[in-house]
């Protein structure tokens, strides 16, 4: 038995239970555990055993945990070695490649981004690759590798749509695979974004956590139960057909009022490019917007009041215990925030408990390592890379 780049097998059902809890949760006392799993000590000790023995658990003194005394010892936090393997994680955008290697509790020890010069994807694997190599070179030892693209993507293999990337039905995980000889499994960059989150960042713990991500287009994740909730492709239209404002304005992008056309950067920048007859960037729209240049200030306007609109339609019929907000578009909260929460507020019923909006700022690596724990997932839970 051992943590190897086969998974954690072989392990009985307990023992993964265990080792999933404290990769999660840790360092956590012996007693915390125990009751987390609703375990006797007796079983506890049985379950642990192996696990300390093939050297996935050890036992840490860390001030994180509460040492629990146990026949006059104290008793010493359970933790997993994070550090004995990386994972390689990739975000693909229309133009651009970026790369991080994390440990196994996903923290990123380091970045590398590559420009995409084209979209062949043979050439796209190469490249690939080839930063895996860079990657690996200075963190060995990776026992996975993950892939975030927007589109759709079947049996976390095959690319079966992208529009940024001009693709149908792409095995970009048998290309990859083939070129590095490790565990590959791809996905949509959202669903990668959640499930980072609901393991190892701000859903972590909760029963109900959505995620909406607004930048060159919308994104929205929502987990239940713990569980991230599979979408089937339909996130991919989410924003594009989720009507706000059915005056709204009409983009090439969306349907009139959607929360494309409203929302996205795009769409922002095409609206002011209409009005005011030359282009500006989404920084300098939300800076005019900030000194009251009207045309700016109006748009920004309706898309902070679209952006809470939208906040309260998910947080009435999902009801989240906290949304996270993110994506490269996020700056409009620091320009029309109070706009947005006074939206969603008047977007609920008085007496509806307040939802947790938590806001991120965040970069393509960020995606990158939502698709690293794509493969850490591969391995921890025992699954294949495809599924």
């Amino acid at each position: 038995m051992g943590l190897g780049p086969d998974g954690w097998l072989p392990l009985s059902p307990g023992e993964r239970s265990v080792a999933i809890e404290v990769l999660l949760h840790g360092p956590l006392s012996r007693t915390e555990v125990a009751r987390r799993l609703d375990l006797s000590q007796g079983s506890l000790t049985r379950l642990t055993k192996p696990l300390i023995e093939s050297g996935l658990l050890v036992e840490t003194p860390d001030s994180r945990a509460t040492s629990q005394v146990r026949q006059g010892r104290p008793s010493q936090p359970l933790d997993v070695v994070t550090d004995s393997l990386s994972f390689v994680g990739f975000k693909i955008t229309q133009d651009m490649v970026y790369g991080v290697a994390t440990t196994l509790r996903s923290e990123v020890v380091m970045r590398l981004d590559r420009p995409l010069t084209t979209h062949e994807p043979t050439e796209v694997a190469d490249l690939l690759a080839a930063m895996t190599d860079e990657l690996a070179r200075e963190h060995p030892a990776v026992a996975g590798l993950g892939i975030g693209v927007g589109g759709s993507v079947r049996d976390r293999a095959v690319v079966t749509e992208s529009g940024f990337l001009s693709w149908r039905d792409v095995p970009l995980a048998d290309l990859v695979r083939d070129r590095t000889g490790l565990p590959v499994v791809v996905d949509n960059d959202v669903a990668a974004l959640v499930e980072a989150e609901n393991w190892f960042g701000a859903g972590r713990g909760l029963e109900r956590f959505a995620v909406l991500t607004i930048g060159a287009g919308i994104g929205y994740g929502l987990v239940l139960g713990g569980k991230h909730v599979p979408s089937h492709g339909e996130d991919r239209e989410f924003g594009r057909h989720w009507v706000i404002n059915p005056t709204g304005p009409l983009t090439p992008d969306g349907e009139r009022g959607s929360a494309v056309s409203l929302l996205t950067i795009p769409s922002i920048r095409y609206q002011v490019r209409a009005a005011l007859g030359r282009d500006l960037s989404y920084e300098e729209i939300l800076s005019r917007a900030v000194d009251n240049d009207p045309m700016p200030a109006r748009v920004v306007d309706e898309a902070a009041r679209a952006l809470g609109t939208l906040l309260a339609q998910i947080a009435n019929f999902a009801m989240p215990q906290r949304i996270l907000l993110a994506g490269e578009g996020v700056g409009l909260m620091d320009v029309a925030g109070p706009i947005v929460h006074e939206t969603l507020r008047r977007g609920r019923h008085p007496l509806a408990a307040p939802v947790d909006v938590v806001t991120r700022v965040s970069d393509f690596h960020d995606w990158a390592r939502g698709a690293a724990v794509l493969a850490i997932q591969v391995l921890v839970l025992g699954m294949k890379e495809t599924a």
